[in-house]
């Protein structure tokens, strides 16, 4: 299936000292990444960011794909990064926090630190239910990708939202939640105060769910949900290599 045109995943190989595994969000591709890990490798992170199956190419193909195919890509880009680096962190956005929590939950202090933009565990939305009997019937419904306040940017994403995928998605929130406690990582936070397609109360089932002793908690007041896209990018960015240095001392 070929690639959409900037969609690909990148690496960088920096300092083995610390390496940053990047991991984007449902229906989106690394291009929402990017600029985050163009940020880290100009300080000398070694940075990986894998193009999740079932995205950057078609609908059609994610909906092919369910929630054990997104995860076990990261799962496998994280060990790699263990392999080369002494500490390793994992950053996400939306679904990509989803995913981030998933792996801390699964390995536990081999992973030293996350940085979650606008994770999303749960919706609001009233049909959410009728998911698994939608996916049945329905292939696909309104798309959300692009929800980015800053003129001129976007993200490239899909003009559909594919609904079996979707329900595949709810139940990975289901044992996200299920599992917060066994969270303990330090953790840094970003909320974006206004939020087309995750709901504030994602962020309070994640801070109120974990177990951290060190979690923040940052809203980002000129954003929207694609944060790393837009105008508080470069706070999400310098805030996060803080974040990190915190952890492993000053480089």
């Amino acid at each position: 299936m070929p690639v959409l045109a900037g969609a690909e995943p990148f690496s960088h190989t920096g300092s083995l000292e610390a390496g940053v595994l990047l991991c984007h969000g449902f229906t989106s591709t690394p291009q929402s990444m990017r600029p985050w890990g163009e940020y880290l490798a100009e300080r000398d992170y070694t940075v990986r960011c894998p193009r999740l199956p079932g995205h950057g190419t078609t609908w059609q193909e994610l909906n092919r794909t369910s929630w054990p195919d997104w995860y076990g890509c990261v799962r496998t880009e994280l060990l790699a990064l263990r392999e080369q680096c002494e500490s390793v962190f994992v950053f996400g956005l939306s679904m990509g926090g989803t995913l981030t929590l998933r792996l801390a939950q699964d390995f536990g202090e081999q992973i030293k630190g996350l940085v979650l933009v606008n994770p999303s565990v749960t919706t609001l939305r009233r049909d959410a239910k009728l998911l698994p009997v939608l996916a049945r019937v329905l292939p696909s419904v309104a798309a959300i990708g692009s929800d980015i306040a800053k003129p001129g940017a976007t993200e490239l994403a899909y003009s559909r939202t594919p609904v079996r995928a979707t329900a595949s998605l709810a139940q990975l929130w289901r044992l996200v939640r299920a599992d917060l406690a066994k969270v303990t990582q330090p953790l840094l936070l970003f909320r974006s105060r206004t939020d087309h397609v995750v709901e504030p109360v994602n962020a309070r089932i994640v801070l109120d769910g974990v177990r951290s002793e060190n979690a923040t908690e940052v809203v980002l007041e000129n954003s929207f949900h694609v944060a790393t896209l837009d105008n508080d990018a470069p706070l999400i960015f310098e805030r996060s290599v803080q974040f990190a240095q915190e952890q492993v001392g000053s480089r």
